[in-house]
Parts: structure tokens; sequence; C-alpha cells
């Protein structure tokens, strides 16, 4: 099984990110942004954006940061895709946590935040199917609807290609948790699989919408292609919309949904290409855009984005490719801002050195106070929670 790389960024000298506008149909163009207000100079892989030195606790907008569980007292010895919500009781965090990715004894663990502190994770639902047979759970999002109990959707199968989504709900805040039920079949993607990693958005006439994505084997190869899952019965039924792009041009999975005050709809994607792709609907979500690249880059990994209460939209992402010197890869994990969803300010930097498995799949969410709440992957051995004051951006 080998896997394509459709767009030919990426070069033994670094990727070559010449041109500062990319037009992305359906948004307009996608300008890159360089902080003009400090006029620094580039210093990124792209060279069109000032990346700052890493944050400091305390200083600017970055108030928190804190291990969830430390490194000396794991619950299992790795940990990945972390998501977290807001309840009526407080922060809610989950993650798929095991031996290892794909091991079968990996199961799905949640931890809520009390009092300032985290609870030790508690698995709440595994891959059991029998006496006999067990297969690892993936991607775990917490979603909590404007109305119902609170969901945690999760995947259950051997490997991506093959697995299937799964539900559990709570009707107390995530302390006690429902039977797991799956979430069905559809004829154009197979399993439904729910949100693929990032969390839902629910507009104002209750429409839920789940950005998620499918990695498709045909003859050896492997394409990857993004959908949605939407429902307008409260999760009770889905209408999946989609693939919207081939997974040729650009192999793009893992979509975060951001909505503007035109009432249009955005997604921004992680790709095998290089880049964070992007793609625009108008008509709450039935039809979308065909895929174009952003002028930031991706070095395959996960982000996470969301829209802001004041209209903004917050990035968490890794700014770099496989490419170039060190920090490269998942090895440097940085914010960026944008007023339109087109021009992005890339202002704080959270992680830039180098551990063995790097700073990852992100979530983001902004809480009823107005402060940002982020959990990521720290080296898959713990998740990091992070706090923002976005007054302070």
């Amino acid at each position: 099984m080998w896997y394509r790389t459709k767009l030919n960024f990426a070069s033994a000298a670094g990727l070559a990110f010449t041109a500062l506008t990319f037009v992305g149909c359906g948004g307009g163009e996608t300008t890159s942004h360089t902080n003009d207000k400090d006029a620094k100079e580039p210093n990124d892989i792209t060279g069109n954006y000032y990346l700052p030195p890493k944050a400091t606790v305390g200083e600017g907008a970055l108030l928190h940061a804190e291990l969830i569980y430390p490194l000396d007292n794991r619950p299992t010895p790795q940990v990945h895709a972390s998501t977290l919500v807001e309840t009526e009781e407080g922060i809610v965090a989950a993650f798929f946590s095991g031996t290892h990715e794909r091991n079968p004894d990996v199961g799905i663990r949640v931890s809520h935040l009390e009092n300032g502190e985290w609870t030790w994770p508690e698995e709440v639902v595994n891959g059991v199917q029998n006496d006999t047979l067990r297969y690892p759970c993936w991607n775990p999002v917490l979603f909590q609807p404007q109305e119902g109990p609170l969901m945690l959707f999760y995947k259950v199968g051997p490997n991506p290609r093959d697995w299937w989504g799964m539900l559990i709900t709570s009707e107390d805040n995530g302390k006690t948790w429902s039977s797991p039920v799956k979430l069905g079949e559809d004829p154009a993607i197979g399993p439904l699989l729910g949100p693929v990693k990032n969390k839902p958005v629910q507009l104002e006439d209750g429409t839920i919408i789940s950005p998620s994505s499918i990695e498709r084997e045909r003859d050896g190869d492997v394409f990857w292609q993004v959908h949605f899952e939407i429902s307008k019965d409260q999760g009770e039924t889905w209408q999946v919309v989609g693939p919207i792009n081939d997974g040729e041009t650009f192999d793009a999975i893992q979509p975060s949904v951001l909505t503007h005050e035109d009432g249009k709809l955005q997604v921004l994607c992680r790709t095998r290409q290089g880049v964070i792709a992007e793609s625009w609907s108008d008509d709450k979500g039935q039809s979308w855009s065909e895929m174009a690249a952003t002028s930031l880059p991706n070095p395959n990994a996960g982000t996470d984005a969301v829209t802001l209460a004041d209209g903004r939209h917050l990035l968490v992402y890794n700014h770099s490719t496989k490419e170039g010197e060190e920090p490269k890869g998942r090895n440097i994990l940085n914010l960026a801002i944008s007023e339109d969803g087109k021009t992005w300010d890339p202002f704080m930097t959270l992680e830039n050195e180098p551990n063995n498995a790097g700073y990852s799949y992100p979530a983001i969410i902004q809480s009823k106070d107005g402060k940002v709440h982020i959990t990521y992957t720290y080296d898959r051995i713990s998740v990091k929670y992070v706090v923002i004051d976005p007054t302070k951006i």
C-alpha cells in the first residue's frame, strides 16, 4: 500500500511557497500575512510568515498550560487524539489511550476539570466485540448540542480504512454514559463515522454538521476524502454530503468548520500535499466549493479551528512541513488568528522543542466566559491543556 503526493510543493531545499496569494474557489483570495504590525522578517518554511518564540505562561494571551496527568503517573503507555467540551459543570476532555495506537487495548478515557484540577482519566468505553475479539478505539469527539445529552463520538476498528462510528451519551455532564450505539451506514461512504476528529457545529436552526472524512483503498492506493454528516433531528438520523474532493488533487481529511457572519461555512483540512486546504459553503453545508490550498503549511498533521464569539477565527496547527530544519513536522505547534478566514496571522508558538513524537492533534473551543481552551497530544505520553485570553490577541 502506498500514498500519493499530488502537489509537488516539497523539495530537498524545503517547501517552495513562492506565491504570497492563493486563489481559493468560493472563498475568494487567501492571502498570507507576515505580522505587518511588527514588521518582522519571515522566518518560517514558506518564507512568508514570522513565527514568534515559544510563548511564556503569564505573558500576552497565554494564561495557563499544564499536562492533564503527569509523565511519571500515566494511565497507559501512550495517548492521542484529545477532544474537549464545556458542560454546565465545566470543561471535560477525552482521548484514546492504551499501549500504542492500533493496539486492541486502546480505549476512550475521560477526565474532568474540577476545582482547577484534572480528575484521573477513566476508561468509559472500549472496542470489545465478544469474548475473543477486541478492536482499538480511535479519535473521540465530545459535543454538547443545544438540546439533549452530551455526546461522545468515537471510532472502532482495526484501522482507519475499516473502522466505523460509535456514539455514547451522558445525561450528567460526562459522569456516567449510555451503552454504545453504532451510527449506521450510508451508500456514499459505507459506515457512518460521525465527526472524524474535530467537533461538530450547530447552526441557529438546530442543524448539526459533523465534519468527517474517509480513507479509501483502491488498487493498492489510498485516497483521502472529506464529507459531512448532517442531522436536523438532534442526531437521530444523518444525511451524508460529499465526499467533496476526489482524493487526487488533494488528499484531505479531518476538516474543522468555521462559521462566518454572512452565513457562509468554511472548512480547513489536513492534507498530504504540504498545505492546509479549504472549502466554502453558502447553503448550510449542502454543497461545497472546489477544495483549494491556503497559504498555510501542513506536515500531514491534524489541525483544529474555532470561530470566536467576536467573529474572529482561531486555528491551532503545526506551522511546518516535513522538510527543512528543526523544529519541523509535528515538533512545532502554533496558533493563528484571522478576521475573515483568508488572511492568517500566526501570533503564538505553543511548542517548538523537538521530542520523540511531537505535539499533535489539537482540539480548540471557546467557553462561555470567553476564554479559549486547547488540548493536544504531548509526545504521545500525555495530553497538554492550555488556556488563551483572546482579548489579549
